[in-house]
């Protein structure tokens, strides 16, 4: 037997970086998801296998035996482990899983990856084991292994992978479902530029360590723009949304995340009219999000492409976490 599960991807419209400060960010899920199929193994081995990355390995307790991917497969399946890890612990049975992860997520590239399939793992290994996990227990699950990824991340990943939607999310407090009702036609701009999400919050930290007078007063007005940001949402008002990511993206500038890639796509997709466009996640490379009136999508995309960018159009889904039938 067999369990499948998914969970979405995200993107960050407002407020990344500053969210880590206890600044309020809006986050929404996208309909990319990461798919996680679990089984049960005899013995009490982690089976793990991911084709999309070519990584696979056995971990027996605290050992791990790569079978693809050599020692970069410890690090980068640690998390799923981690995830299923938590789950066997609640069922206290002595069984081990096979997990495969197959995702239309890119890697690396600030759309929440490793939070859906954490997301997705605990669901799945949780339904095979005949445990009913609630949303909160698998939030707080993709939250733990999200640690090893990226060290103190604020938890707005596994949120809005575990609850989909729109989300109003402060860190450390409850977050709040935002109730929208229009489209938001967004295009994702990919540079192809991976980079750590750990190191990216770093570098603000001691951009601010060495600027605190500076830089605390970005932060704070980042918070401003999002709570702004969220009025146009509830109005339905494209244009001001469109003005404020391009305000938010000059902010992320100015406190070092942007990346010479970044800046390419970001100037493409407004040249040739898209509403507004920002970096979307940690920065450095990863992506960019464009907010276009619908007709302009395909040439916004085609804009990102002629400068190295790979575009895709993204819709809002408020489908979270799902076991699959």
């Amino acid at each position: 037997m067999e369990v499948r599960a998914s969970a979405p991807a995200k993107v960050i419209l407002f407020g990344e970086h500053f969210v880590v400060y206890g600044e309020p960010a809006i986050v929404l899920a996208i309909d990319k998801r990461a798919h996680v199929r679990a089984r049960l193994r005899e013995d009490q081995s982690i089976y793990i296998n991911s084709p999309n990355l070519r990584l696979s390995g056995f971990f027996r307790g605290d050992h791990f035996e790569p079978e693809r991917g050599g020692k970069d497969a410890h690090r980068q399946l640690e998390p799923i482990k981690i995830a299923a890890q938590k789950v066997l612990e609640v069922s206290e049975e002595k069984v081990g899983v096979d997990i495969e992860v197959s995702s239309q997520i890119p890697v690396s590239a600030g759309l929440g990856s490793s939070a859906a399939v954490a997301a997705a793992v605990a669901a799945s290994v949780g339904q095979i084991l005949d445990i009913e996990l609630s949303k909160k227990q698998i939030y707080d699950i993709a939250l733990e292994a999200e640690r090893f990824v990226h060290g103190t991340p604020s938890g707005i990943d596994p949120a809005i992978s575990t609850y989909g939607g729109v989300l109003l999310f402060h860190k450390g407090k409850r977050f709040m479902p935002l109730d929208v009702d229009m489209e938001i036609p967004l295009l994702i701009g990919d540079t192809g530029v991976a980079r750590s999400t750990g190191d990216l919050v770093a570098t603000v930290r001691e951009t601010l360590k060495r600027y605190p007078s500076i830089i605390s007063p970005i932060i704070k007005a980042g918070g401003k723009l999002t709570h702004r940001a969220v009025e146009a949402l509830k109005s339905n008002d494209l244009q001001t949304l469109g003005e404020l990511m391009n305000i938010n993206h000059a902010m992320l500038c100015a406190i070092g995340v942007s990346s010479e890639p970044l800046e390419r796509l970001v100037y493409a997709a407004r040249k040739v009219g898209a509403l507004g466009a920002k970096l979307t996640g940690a920065g450095g490379g990863g992506c960019m999000i464009a907010l276009c009136p619908q007709d302009k999508l395909k040439q916004v995309a085609e804009a990102i492409e002629r400068v190295g960018g790979t575009a895709f159009i993204a819709r809002k889904t408020d489908d979270g976490v799902r076991i699959e039938h």
